[in-house]
């Protein structure tokens, strides 16, 4: 059971920046895959990023260069970054766990492969 808890979201102008934070319980860090995801208003949940046991990262083509996915194993979180915000980054954002490939995810993984999920984050920005 990987327990995932989500904090930082709220308002920000475009243009702006915002870091969401994503704490860590019941399962070794450094055995998990993360992921982050968005679900906009009216649309679909959208994979943003992945990280694997290695810090490795990987990036949806949509959010690459603006955000960044990372993680800190001794304090048990998980970050995104996100830098440039605009009116069409507005939505929920989740973090997500996926532990049945012991932290060995090599591409930007879909909401279908993990397991666990956080509570969402609502980030909302003006214009």
């Amino acid at each position: 059971q990987v327990d995932l808890a989500e904090a930082g979201g709220g308002s920000v102008q475009a243009g702006g920046s915002m870091r969401l934070s994503c704490v860590v319980s019941g399962y070794a860090m450094d055995s998990i895959c993360f992921g982050w995801f968005r679900r906009a208003p009216g649309k679909e949940r959208e994979a943003l990023a992945t990280i694997n046991k290695y810090g490795n990262t990987y990036y949806a083509g949509s959010i690459t260069g603006r955000f960044t996915i990372s993680k800190d194993n001794d304090k048990n979180t998980l970050y995104l970054q996100m830098n440039g915000l605009n009116v069409g980054a507005a939505g929920m954002y989740y973090c997500a766990a996926a532990v049945s490939w012991r932290g060995h995810c090599y591409e930007l993984q879909q909401a279908n492969d993990f397991r666990y999920w956080g509570q969402g984050a609502q980030v909302t920005v003006s214009s």
